[in-house]
């Protein structure tokens, strides 16, 4: 018979929680990476690897919570106090 230790198995509790998406901060994108979010959506969808390949530097989750949060109703006073930010 084998007399090494036996190896228990970890399990492994996760202690992160998700982030209520009205905790979420608010995505900022030029002019240019907003208009090639909605030419590509229009083509492939929700695909957000796909929109995310064509911006560099963006992952499919910040073109996602973008999208989200400039079409969402539960975001609609936030982008208002955004624009009132900016004005």
């Amino acid at each position: 018979m084998d007399e090494r230790p036996q190896k228990q198995a970890k399990i492994l509790k996760s202690t992160s929680e998700e982030v209520s998406s009205i905790e979420w901060e608010f995505i900022k994108m030029t002019e240019q990476e907003e208009d090639l979010v909605y030419r590509i959506y229009r083509l492939v969808g929700d695909r957000w690897d796909l929109i995310a390949g064509r911006i560099p530097g963006r992952t499919a989750e910040e073109i996602e919570r973008f999208w989200i949060m400039r079409h969402g109703e539960m975001f609609a006073d936030k982008r208002d106090e955004e624009k009132a930010k900016v004005s």
